[in-house]
């Protein structure tokens, strides 16, 4: 069973340097917002990005340093972040199985994310980065999404 912080730490690797560019330029920032916002979401991708979240989770809480790893990767920058991805195997083939690349990932994970709290009315909070066209996709899919994104995050209810 994660614990309540636990959770919250991974949670938070998902958004980790997507959301207000922390330690990086405006320039930077600015085109990691793009990345969100142009990035396209469909229901294969969603389950495919929701599936690889689930197993990337257990994966990194299953490593004995996990919290160190998890605190040292929040400072790293988005590129610094997908190269470390890309030479874990474990990360990687966790990507593989959901034909999924690490910046695929790295990018499609926020974008989900801030769609579908964009979806449920957190628009107006402030560090959601959302396409209007993702939103309407996140709305239309969302009794189908949010149980399965709930449950990847361990917030689902057992039955």
């Amino acid at each position: 069973m994660r614990s309540p912080i636990v959770l919250l730490v991974v949670l938070f690797l998902g958004l980790a340097g997507r959301l207000a560019g922390q330690g990086e330029s405006s320039k930077a920032a600015s085109a990691q917002r793009q990345e969100i916002l142009g990035y396209r979401l469909t229901l294969p991708r969603a389950n495919h990005l929701i599936t690889a979240m689930e197993a990337m989770t257990r994966y990194v809480v299953s490593r004995p340093d996990f919290q160190a790893r998890l605190a040292r990767t929040m400072k790293l920058t988005p590129a610094e972040q997908r190269a470390e991805m890309e030479q874990d195997p474990n990360a990687m083939a966790i990507l593989k199985q959901n034909g999924l690349t690490a910046q695929e990932y790295l990018v499609g994970v926020p974008a989900l994310r801030m769609a579908l709290m964009a979806a449920q009315g957190a628009a107006g909070s402030s560090g959601i980065t959302a396409s209007p066209a993702n939103v309407a996709f996140a709305k239309a899919n969302l009794a189908v999404l949010k149980p399965k994104m709930d449950a990847a995050d361990g917030l689902a209810r057992p039955k």
